[in-house]
């Protein structure tokens, strides 16, 4: 099935290179902001049908957010019978001494455009506080309300993971 949609088989090398530095990932990231190149990743989910939907309009927002020198890949890092979820890694010049406001803006941009397009904002890195603030859209309003009550009946001293699920 996947030779016949133009895939082709890699053979145990990439694999085992995947395996030996998947962790080094956060690593680089600091060392290339370091070097005045700002990188970030982020997943999202959606059906099949609007997957290509998704794909196109998270792309064209970080595009935009990062300006003309940015590069933005994405892969589909799981799928299933109703859909998959991609995962974008994406790369453009730090603004020197303004990378956490322009994390935010990046960040912002993406987060509307999947909004805008009903996809997930998280797949399976979960919702914390990056993403607290979309939740009305992620589970309507009866859902943040269902979720407040269960909230204040398991954790009604609000110590466990605050602000991490619901936005304030």
């Amino acid at each position: 099935r996947l030779r016949a949609g133009g895939a082709a088989p890699l053979g145990k090398a990439a694999g085992r290179s995947w395996q030996r530095a998947r962790f080094e990932g956060p690593y680089l990231r600091d060392e290339l902001l370091g070097l005045g190149v700002f990188v970030e990743t982020l997943e999202t989910a959606h059906s099949w049908s609007r997957l290509h939907e998704l794909y196109g309009a998270v792309g064209d927002a970080l595009r935009g957010a990062l300006g003309r020198s940015s590069i933005v890949i994405c892969h589909l890092s799981h799928a299933y019978a109703d859909g998959a979820s991609l995962y974008f890694t994406f790369l453009g010049a730090a603004r020197g001494g303004e990378e956490i406001e322009q994390w935010r803006a990046v960040k912002s941009a993406a987060c509307e455009a999947i909004v805008a397009t009903e996809g997930t904002i998280t797949h399976h890195h979960a919702v914390g506080r990056d993403h607290a603030p979309y939740m009305r859209s992620e589970v309507g309003l009866i859902g943040l309300e269902a979720l407040r009550a269960v909230k204040e009946r398991l954790d009604p001293a609000g110590i466990m993971n605050p602000g991490k699920l619901l936005p304030d």
